[in-house]
């Protein structure tokens, strides 16, 4: 599958700049986040921001994750859930992918994850599947994923499940994790519905006993409304990515991801790496792209990932 070098920069850049968009505003209710207008990296003087001591354009442990994950992709030509899952715990320890190499906002699911990781747990056994491991940690970076793949569909939904249990073994994290990496592809090959394509494609895969089929027909429902909270269950944050994809532009899509607050770097990530596969590069308006911070760590990842798809 050949891919545009600008739809897939702005895949990742689009997640990047959602997350840190975010960041400010996490754990806010709706009513409390400033109008649209004024949401920006950096917020107006008089909103109380999240994360004081992070300075404005600094992905999260959303994107930092994500990196850890393509740069695994990159240097395995595979995805290889030990070495994802070594990454992952060099990121907590000593802020592997994290701007200015500093860690903060870590899930408490991913923590028990690394714990276990740390202590000598195979990576595919790591992640909790109890009911409280149903968060959006393995769904806020696995875009990268879908990025990289040059499997079928099959493939590809498995490798995403598979990189969801390293830390949220749920079968609820597992769906959203497949449907979104295959939404994600679709947005890619320009599908009319990308949506609604991905939903066929997932159910071609998945017989109506397995656990993520029923994940799918019975929590997810992606073909019946939806009422968005823009919240850390992993459900609920693909269905919020999803309903703002309407809202416009790129940063129409972001923005009304973070209106729906409470989770907000992580809903609008999700939203943003889907609007931004969808607008390209050149759809992100630029004082955000200047904006982010860590060039450093994300232009060459960029550049592998368009020559390991020119090859």
């Amino acid at each position: 599958m050949r891919y545009q070098p600008e739809q897939l920069a702005g895949g990742l850049y689009g997640l990047l700049i959602g997350d840190a968009l975010g960041v400010p505003y996490e754990f806010n209710a709706p009513t409390d986040l400033p109008p649209l207008a004024d949401i920006e990296l950096q917020p107006p003087a008089n909103f109380t921001r999240s994360h004081a001591g992070t300075p404005p354009g600094t992905w999260s442990d959303d994107g930092a994750l994500a990196l850890c994950l393509l740069a695994s992709l990159l240097e395995r030509g595979q995805f290889d859930p030990e070495d994802a899952g070594r990454r992952f715990v060099d990121w907590r320890e000593h802020g592997y992918m994290a701007v200015d190499s500093r860690v903060f906002d870590i899930g408490g699911t991913t923590e028990d994850a690394l714990d276990a990781l740390q202590h000598g747990t195979p990576a595919l056994e790591a992640g909790r599947s109890d009911e409280w491991a149903q968060g959006n940690g393995s769904l806020m970076r696995v875009l990268p994923l879908a990025l990289w793949h040059r499997g079928d569909d099959a493939a590809l939904a498995h490798d995403a499940t598979a990189q969801s249990r390293i830390t949220h073994a749920h079968p609820s994290a597992r769906a959203c994790c497949a449907l979104y990496c295959l939404w994600a592809r679709r947005t890619l090959a320009g599908d009319a519905d990308p949506w609604a394509s991905a939903i066929m494609a997932f159910r071609a895969i998945y017989a109506s006993e397995t656990p993520e089929r029923i994940m799918l027909d019975e929590i997810i429902r992606p073909e019946e409304p939806y009422r968005t909270r823009g919240s850390g269950f992993v459900v609920d944050t693909l269905r919020s990515a999803q309903s703002v994809q309407g809202a416009g532009d790129y940063a129409a899509v972001v923005k009304a991801a973070i209106a729906l607050g409470n989770d907000t770097d992580t809903t609008a990530c999700v939203a943003g790496g889907i609007a931004g596969l969808r607008f390209g590069l050149t759809g992100i308006p630029v004082r955000w792209r200047d904006g982010l911070r860590g060039h450093a760590l994300v232009a060459p990842l960029v550049q592998q990932l368009i020559a390991w798809h020119a090859t």
